[in-house]
């Protein structure tokens, strides 16, 4: 049976906290140009919301990226790079809904709302090669001062 994207996303979660992990909990200490604290980002740079920031963050632990850049294939075939072979796309979601108009039992015409998700696969720009330079710049780790140092 195909399991569904609710399912899938609790599934992650759950695995998540199974290994001592808090999926929502981030490490601050990415070493992107895109800065140390960062939401996940879309390939034009708006940032993802809702349980997509979990999802994306939880599998960025797990697989060790630093750079919080997510594509499609389709997307990274368009600058003209590629997805690795062998590389595994992470599940985030789309969520929204539709007005349907339906003819009640009066012969009336109502609206009614229908939300829906959709799921599909995205991959980390650590993942595809032959992408433009501002995609995969990377920034020098920053010095902690220490209380000696401010003396």
């Amino acid at each position: 049976m195909k399991s569904d994207v609710y399912t899938k996303i609790t599934d992650q979660i759950i695995a998540a906290l199974e290994e001592g992990t808090r999926p929502w909990m981030k490490p601050w200490q990415a070493g992107h140009v895109a800065g140390p604290v960062s939401r996940p980002l879309r390939s034009n740079g708006k940032p993802y919301s809702g349980i997509n920031i979990i999802m994306l963050w939880a599998t960025a632990m797990q697989r060790g990226y630093n750079a919080p850049i997510w594509m499609t294939f389709r997307q990274a075939q368009e600058l003209g790079a590629h997805v690795r072979k062998g590389e595994k796309g992470t599940l985030v979601v789309y969520a929204s809904k539709i007005t349907r108009t339906e003819t009640n039992d009066n012969g009336e015409d109502v609206e009614r709302d229908i939300p829906f998700m959709k799921g599909y696969t995205v991959f980390n720009i650590e993942q595809i090669e032959g992408l433009p330079a501002h995609y995969t710049a990377t920034h020098l780790p920053r010095l902690i001062p220490t209380a000696t140092d401010c003396y």
